[in-house]
């Protein structure tokens, strides 16, 4: 049995949810069922991730070690887009949740790029401040232009994609790799991490994580 490797619930429907899986696929599963109702089987390598689009109830995408993103819709019968994101493995994508058209692919390659759906011939933004291979990027739900990343260079980081400097913040309290990261939907900056360290930290941005 391969190893999954995410889950997401779809936001809009609530019944059903996706899991990614280092065999490669992607399945659906809704929640009267207990087995998959679909496999979605085009990536070529371990799909790290995958996330449902936070206004098309039918809509997904799934990030690869094949380097790709690709973009999903469960009414079709095949993937619909493939962005060729990195020249390294895709460990993680998001979607932004005020632009149902700009997704954020992070990868080992250190960097996070930023992608709009309807022309994806380069990015709209390239992030680059960690030292290595990025685990996770989560999109702000109370902020069009902001996300928080987290890397095997055991730091979290908060970005604006939208402006030249875009690390605003950046935080080190992890000993291991950082491999989770979540930002709150009902509490503005307030993040919460989690690595190696077998710690998790839940702080608001501009505060010590470490902090009593």
């Amino acid at each position: 049995m391969a190893l999954s490797s995410s889950v997401d619930y779809n936001p809009t429907r609530r019944d059903s949810f996706i899991t990614s899986s280092w065999d490669d696929t992607i399945k659906l599963w809704t929640l009267d069922r207990p087995a998959s109702i679909r496999t979605f089987k085009e990536h070529a390598y371990c799909v790290y991730s995958a996330a449902w689009n936070p206004r098309h109830t039918d809509v997904f995408a799934s990030a690869s070690g094949d380097c790709t993103v690709r973009i999903w819709d469960v009414r079709e019968p095949g993937s619909t887009m493939i962005i060729p994101g990195h020249d390294f493995e895709i460990l993680c994508c998001d979607w932004n949740k005020y632009d149902d058209c700009i997704i954020a692919i992070a990868s080992v390659d250190k960097s996070i790029r930023v992608w709009d759906v309807r022309s994806f011939r380069a990015p709209i933004s390239v992030l680059s401040g960690h030292g290595n291979a990025v685990k996770k990027v989560k999109f702000s739900s109370h902020h069009r232009n902001f996300m928080v990343s987290c890397s095997y260079d055991m730091t979290v980081c908060m970005w604006d994609f939208m402006v030249e400097d875009a690390l605003v913040g950046r935080y080190d309290h992890h000993t291991e790799f950082a491999v989770g990261v979540d930002m709150s939907v009902l509490v503005d900056g307030l993040l919460a991490s989690t690595g190696w360290d077998e710690l998790v930290y839940v702080w608001q941005h501009g505060t010590d994580p470490r902090a009593p």
